[in-house]
């Protein structure tokens, strides 16, 4: 009987350990998510900076052609 008790300890015990990682886990799984979406929208933000930047260098760039022709 005290073996069968031993075993029942050791695996309560097991049990009570895996829920805690599952917690944990949990809990990482949370803050990874709200981290991808803060992440996410940053780099369509940069993504949209770098567009604009492009299409400022574009223009600039056609006013120099357009400067050096008449010159």
């Amino acid at each position: 009987m005290i073996v069968l008790d031993e075993e029942m300890q050791k695996l309560e015990e097991r049990v009570s350990s895996l829920v805690g990682v599952c917690r944990r886990l949990k809990e990482e799984n949370h803050a990874l998510r709200a981290e991808h979406r803060t992440l996410t929208k940053e780099n369509a933000q940069l993504a949209e900076k770098t567009r604009l930047a492009r299409t400022r260098i574009e223009a600039i760039i056609g006013k120099l052609k357009a400067l050096e022709g008449r010159a």
